[in-house]
């Protein structure tokens, strides 16, 4: 069966979109751009860890140019939400045990352990993406771009997460955009705007509606 877009493109998002935040070794340049590049990471790990709620508005964009439309909250440790637009019904959410792909349109849910899950690095106070990833030069000091692969996970694929160094931002830097490509070759792009930190987020936001209860399952 073939997947309409919008749930080929939130699928992209579980499964590949949030996969810079698993962590992987990698080889880093020889010093001094080891050093710069060491420095670059964990500056980038020092912003994630420094967020203690967020939200902002996403573009979540596939290689076609298909694009849909949400709002993005978060709260650490281990809460997220996807809240997408009107025409797609759907929804990706974190309770901080588990990360859950809500499909309203045919009532199915699909759950991974946060621990297990691609989202385990950003919503564990525990891991620390320092350890990991590969910073790679943007030519602007004030752009930070970060490249993370897990050569034993192919199938979470490429992500590279762009920063931007934002006094006002939580740590220094503000994220605004992620690139994922897929085991298939297949590119999603997800971009923030609106970033707003430090409001209060009612636990609450991280419940959804069971559809799956709905249709007497």
């Amino acid at each position: 069966m073939t997947l309409p877009f919008t749930r080929k493109l939130t699928l992209s998002l579980v499964v590949a979109g949030l996969a810079f935040t698993v962590p992987v070794a990698t080889m880093l340049p020889a010093a001094p751009v080891a050093a710069q590049a060491t420095s670059d990471v964990n500056r980038a790990a020092a912003a994630l860890r420094a967020i203690s709620t967020m939200q902002a508005d996403f573009t979540q964009t596939d290689r076609a140019g298909q694009t849909v439309r949400g709002v993005l909250s978060l709260k650490r440790p281990g809460k997220i939400r996807f809240e997408y637009g009107r025409g797609t019904n759907m929804l990706v959410v974190s309770n901080g045990r588990s990360l859950y792909l809500v499909d309203y349109d045919v009532n199915q849910v699909q759950r991974w352990p946060i621990s297990n899950s691609p989202l385990g690095a950003l919503l564990d106070p525990n891991r620390d993406i320092s350890r990991y990833g590969r910073a790679v030069q943007t030519g602007n000091p004030d752009v930070l771009s970060i490249e993370v692969r897990d050569p034993q996970r192919p199938e979470f694929g490429v992500i590279t997460l762009i920063f931007v160094r934002d006094a006002n931002a939580p740590g220094g830097l503000k994220l605004t955009h992620w690139v994922a490509l897929d085991a298939q070759n297949n590119r999603t792009t997800v971009r923030l705007a609106n970033q707003r930190f430090g409001m209060p987020i009612a636990d609450s936001a991280f419940t959804f509606r069971d559809p799956r209860r709905a249709a007497g399952r």
